[in-house]
């Protein structure tokens, strides 16, 4: 064997993988790279891309299931500003979630989450981290300053 195996988060689009891949540059900016796209017949039927590094396969087809809750796509962010940004983007044509999951236009499943968000839920005080998890179960978008320090 000469090549390492590698895995990529395969995403099945019904219809609109070029406008889920506009998007998705557009939010990310930069964070977001196509490595290659396959035409069939004019039309985009697979891509390869990256967002922050993860891979993925993006192939649009009728007929695939629909994105559910089961499997999310977790970004860890660095303070309220970015969350507000990602979460923003996301849920314009999307939906919020619950504990700072939403859902895209095309139903994949986000989380957003500031890793500042660790420290309170895992406060060195029991009674706080507690007290944050609970705070937490309330959200949609996570807001930092609503828990307790």
């Amino acid at each position: 064997m000469t090549q390492q195996s590698t895995l990529k988060t395969f995403l099945w689009f019904s219809s609109g993988l070029q406008d889920a891949l506009n998007f998705y540059k557009e939010t990310f900016g930069d964070g977001m790279e196509v490595a290659q796209e396959h035409l069939d017949n004019e039309h985009l039927f697979t891509a390869d891309f990256a967002i922050y590094g993860h891979e993925f396969i993006g192939m649009s087809m009728p007929g695939g299931d629909t994105f559910n809750n089961s499997i999310s796509l977790s970004i860890q962010v660095d303070g309220q500003a970015e969350t507000d940004r990602l979460w923003e983007a996301i849920t314009t044509n999307g939906a919020p979630g619950r504990c700072g999951w939403c859902t895209d236009k095309w139903g994949v499943s986000w989380q957003v989450t500031p890793y500042q968000m660790r420290d309170f839920v895992g406060h060195s005080d029991q009674a706080k981290a507690e007290q944050n998890w609970g705070i937490l179960r309330n959200m949609t978008k996570i807001q930092l300053s609503e828990f307790v320090s």
